[in-house]
């Protein structure tokens, strides 16, 4: 005959106060695990939305699963609540680490192993809160038991979902952030031993396996720091000299045989070795051509490598640096060899920073400028797709003076043709003659812009001296496109249906395949 539960020490009120405790902190470590799991996959697949999405619709199932298996488990609910708290605080608070170290030195098995882990962590959270009820249900009643249960699992959940954009993920990155809430995990696990330990029957051997698993998240947090360098320099290949986690992006800078390169999430932004090939196509042929551009704005490229480009021109009174994450200006303002590589420009007295979002600044604003240089990464999510719309292009038209030029870097016209001229196409669904071009960069390959005006593009007179890639000899060659880049008929990119991103993915896709 199975022994009775010995609970007449404990007093109703405080184990469910604990209890009800416990639901706040298992919804708010369930939630950091489902936004890593996506922000992880987002970094490292692309198209934010639809990893995101996929993440989410999988944990939920998982979590319909678990929910489900809860019927299965009948006697000794507190053992089966402290060991599941115990697993998740395992599988959940290793799961950032875990996903970097894969995509590092196991290649291919990244999203294989996201879903299995994403589902594991799912079908555990689905088990907590149906023993938690259970538990409760010794001490209240039932519908005030459904209200206080589902009441601290929503306040947990809102209380992840602002700390982890702003706080957590700047200031601890996702390694430390699952570890973290791990250990968060292990102490409601810890909890549950003092609280149930006359109920359960292998009290020591809880007691080792909570010890056990605080010691191992510890350790894990300890390292965190050596996880991440170990991962992003076998991941990056150089060793990497400066990392930061902001709101909008992870930043990776590294030094090896190509200079100083910088990534974002993941992609290649520039290498020092050729990134003035990329930068003097991207700038000249536009400033050259306007002849006596005075105002100009610089939207994303917040390297400061545009910038010292235009700053060649001596008629050039201000520039407007509008670039969303700060610590990207912040980094290329005062990293003693970045600031080499941009020659300083982003301190220059002429320069003026915002950090916001650019539509919303091309929207509000009132400004004219003569030259407007549009250097955003790639379109490989909906939230930067939306800055290649033909809305953000028009917003674009509304701020160019009636002779001004704005160019657009726009892709390869080799790798993804089509992605290219849906650019060029949704650029002049605005209004504005389109004037397109491409470059050599050894670094990206062949690489794409669009001029756009209210004026038909005139080749430059000439062009500023000391440039080392291009020559106004060479120039116009830049304008010709091989039938194998020629244009080819294109959907405009809409806010309502952001066409370039999936065509964007699947061009893309194809390179590695």
């Amino acid at each position: 005959m199975e022994a009775q539960p010995r609970t007449a020490a404990l007093a109703p009120a405080p184990v469910e106060v604990a209890l009800l405790a416990s639901v706040f902190v298992v919804a708010a470590c369930g939630l950091v695990y489902e936004l890593a799991a996506g922000a992880l996959a987002s970094y490292i697949l692309g198209d934010s939305v639809l990893q995101f999405s996929t993440i989410i619709g999988t944990y939920l199932f998982a979590m319909g699963i678990g929910s489900w298996l809860s019927r299965f488990f009948e006697r000794q609910l507190p053992a089966h609540f402290l060991r599941i708290e115990l697993l998740v605080a395992l599988v959940g608070g290793s799961l950032p680490a875990v996903l970097f170290l894969a995509n590092a030195y196991v290649p291919g098995s990244f999203r294989g192993l996201l879903y299995l882990l994403v589902l594991a962590v799912g079908v555990l959270v689905g088990l907590e809160i149906p023993l938690v009820m259970r538990i409760l249900k010794r001490n209240v009643a039932l519908k005030d038991l459904v209200s206080q249960v589902l009441t601290f699992d929503y306040l947990g959940a809102l209380a992840v979902s602002i700390a982890f954009p702003l706080v957590l993920v700047p200031h601890l990155g996702l390694i430390r952030t699952g570890l973290l809430f791990g250990l968060m995990n292990a102490a409601v696990a810890l909890w549950a031993l003092w609280m149930f330990r006359f109920e359960l029957r292998q009290f020591r051997a809880h007691a080792a396996a909570c010890v056990a698993t605080l010691g191992v998240l510890l350790a894990g947090f300890a390292l965190a720091q050596q996880i991440t360098t170990l991962t992003e320099e076998k991941l990056y290949q150089d060793p990497v000299v400066f990392a930061a986690t902001s709101p909008y992006q992870r930043i990776i800078v590294t030094h090896g045989r190509m200079g100083h390169r910088l990534f974002l999430n993941g992609n290649l932004q520039f290498a020092e070795r050729d990134e003035y090939r990329y930068h003097e196509a991207l700038v000249h042929p536009a400033m050259a051509a306007h002849g006596g551009a005075r105002k100009v704005a610089v939207l994303g490229g917040g390297d400061g490598m545009a910038v010292r480009e235009i700053l060649r021109y001596p008629s050039v009174e201000s520039v407007t640096l509008v670039e969303l994450d700060p610590n990207m200006t912040q980094l290329f303002s005062t990293h003693e060899a970045l600031t080499r590589l941009n020659a300083g420009a982003l301190t220059s007295p002429k320069v003026h920073i915002v950090n916001t979002d650019a539509f919303r600044w091309l929207q509000d604003s009132t400004d004219m400028f003569d030259v407007i240089v549009v250097d955003f990464p790639d379109p490989t999510n909906f939230s930067i797709g939306k800055l290649y719309t033909s809305s953000f292009y028009a917003a674009l038209e509304q701020r160019l003076s009636a002779s001004g030029y704005a160019v657009v870097q726009t892709t390869s016209p080799l790798v993804a043709r089509q992605s290219f001229w849906t650019v060029a196409a949704t650029i002049e669904s605005a209004g504005l003659s389109v004037a397109p071009y491409h470059a050599n960069v050894p670094s990206f390959g062949e690489w794409g812009f669009v001029i756009a005006g209210r004026r038909p593009y005139r080749m430059p007179a000439e062009l500023p001296a000391g440039l080392r890639f291009l020559d106004r000899a060479s120039l116009p060659q830049l304008f010709d496109f091989p039938r194998d880049m020629a244009r080819v008929p294109a959907e405009v990119n809409r806010l309502s249906n952001q066409v370039l991103v999936t065509t964007y993915e699947r061009e893309w896709g194809k390179v590695g395949q």
